[in-house]
């Protein structure tokens, strides 16, 4: 995957104004270089932060608003009032503003010099009641946006910093984003349905279609070289059966996988897609349902929704977008089955073939086995347990006025025991705060089956690109109740709809 913050930028705005004079100004100016440089030396904050001159008046501000907007490199601004900067200067600026923005509320000094101030220290640090004079206007204008308290050295505040910058980042990332989709969705089904024209007016991204047959020429078309270097790449990476070895009796359905990576690839690529979706419900002359080729470009950082489900395709890219760089993964998921003994309740978590590799550390078996739906040939793919440790999965809703982001933060844990006969890759977890709470809020929410699993990102780079995004986010942790969940929809409900207006 190419790396999704090559090229892109923070900006960092300071707020003073003319009355201190040039020398407190340039001590602003020195000051906050350094404030910004924290940020920019932070191993935590993955983007380039470039610092801007200190700005001192409302025609300066909505000029540099309108500067961040049109350059695409600018994925978000951090704004910090170094000093008393009246705040009816930033109003037109505010407005122009369509670039998500961190309000760091921060000074330059740690401590204090008590013995030492006197009133030129006073006129100089001012952060303390500017960036609340800041506050008040953003909040009156309704300014959607981040705040980040502490001192910009300090560990949690680069961190807070570094995980809104990928909410960023996967907002950046998704606005003129193109999404394939190869045939509908599945027959019948309601959740994967949605209004694909409101999501690329909320999230910027095109949803279209393209026959499968169109991808089936590519298939037939790929050459036999690029076939053997891939497959001699499989057998390099992973545990492969010896059946599908060569020489194996059943190598030539590893090798039309093959075929089915490379020619998704280059279609993907040809039309700039970087999230796609299939359905065995329409797989034209395709010999094998794609399982083996999704999950590698899924690896690759593609996002992918099964059964035409571009929602869920959507939030994977997004996944892999926000968690680039970052131990763990993420992948299309289900809810597929339940353990429901007293005391051990948990959730196992498949699907037919498409579970993403980047969830485990160990080496996937790739195998061969019946699928039973879809009518096609036996599909290739890679079989493996998710990785122990904490996850986070999402679901996306169309509520028909807005859309609805559901998560849940889990434990993935080792099943209970061996999965001898089944034949592909899972994750079992336990939601918090426990099973029937979980189930019960998810099911109040109206949450899909489908979702996204990640364990590199956590709550709050989702609540950060929910905010970024203004769409409806309802978590379930470990501090849910079932009644204050629900309480929590009812209020929504009212919100979104006034929020839209008349």
């Amino acid at each position: 995957m190419k790396n999704p913050f090559e090229g892109r930028q923070i900006w960092f705005l300071t707020g003073s104004q003319d009355l201190y004079g040039e020398e407190t100004l340039a001590q602003v100016a020195t000051q906050s270089r350094e404030v910004a440089a924290h940020l920019q030396g932070s191993d935590d904050v993955p983007v380039e932060i470039v610092w801007k001159p200190v700005l001192k008046d409302a025609a300066a501000i909505r000029r540099v608003a309108l500067e961040a907007n049109a350059d695409d490199s600018c994925i978000g601004v951090v704004v910090w009032m170094h000093t008393f900067s009246p705040a009816k200067m930033w109003i037109t600026g505010l407005e122009a503003l369509q670039t998500p923005l961190l309000h760091l509320h921060t000074q330059a000094n740690v401590e204090l010099p008590w013995a030492e101030i006197d009133m030129d220290f006073m006129n100089l640090n001012q952060a303390a009641h500017g960036d609340r004079e800041f506050g008040y206007v953003a909040a009156r204008l309704g300014v959607p946006r981040k705040i980040v308290v502490g001192h910009a050295s300090t560990p949690h505040v680069q961190a807070q910093v570094g995980r809104w910058a990928r909410a960023a980042a996967g907002w950046a990332a998704l606005r003129g984003a193109t999404l394939a989709r190869f045939g509908d969705n599945m027959r019948f089904v309601a959740v994967t349905e949605g209004d694909k024209t409101e999501a690329e007016v909320r999230f910027g991204v095109a949803v279209n279609t393209w026959g499968v047959n169109e991808l089936v020429e590519r298939v037939d078309a790929v050459d036999g070289a690029a076939i053997d270097a891939l497959v001699a790449e499989y057998e390099q990476t992973y545990d492969v059966v010896p059946e599908l070895r060569a020489g194996g009796e059943r190598h030539e359905s590893l090798r039309y996988g093959a075929a089915q990576e490379i020619a998704l690839r280059s279609f993907l690529e040809e039309v700039g897609a970087t999230a796609f979706t299939t359905t065995f419900e329409d797989l034209g002359g395709l010999r094998q349902l794609p399982g083996l080729a999704v999950q590698r470009l899924m690896a690759d950082g593609y996002g992918f929704g099964a059964e035409g489900d571009w929602k869920t395709a959507l939030l994977v890219r997004l996944a892999k977008v926000m968690g680039h760089g970052l131990p763990g993964g993420a992948s299309l998921m289900e809810d597929y089955t339940y353990e429901l003994t007293p005391g051990k309740e948990k959730i196992l978590g498949a699907h037919m073939l498409e579970i993403c590799p980047t969830l485990t550390t160990s080496t996937p078996r790739l195998e061969i086995h019946p699928l039973g739906i879809g009518g096609r040939e036996d599909p290739v793919r890679l079989v493996f347990d998710t990785d122990p440790g904490e996850g986070i999965v999402v679901a996306m809703s169309d509520m028909r006025e807005r859309f609805r982001l559901t998560a849940n933060v889990v434990d993935i844990v080792p099943p209970d025991a061996e999965l001898p006969k089944l034949p592909v890759a899972r994750a079992v977890w336990e939601p918090r705060p426990d099973f029937t709470t979980s189930a019960t809020a998810w099911l109040t929410a109206g949450g899909a089956h489908h979702t996204v699993l990640t364990t590199a990102v956590g709550r709050e780079v989702w609540e950060d690109f929910a905010d970024i995004a203004q769409v409806e986010l309802n978590v379930i942790d470990a501090d849910t109740t079932v009644r204050g969940f629900t309480q929590q929809l009812r209020w929504n409900a009212a919100y979104y709809r006034l929020a839209q207006g008349l």
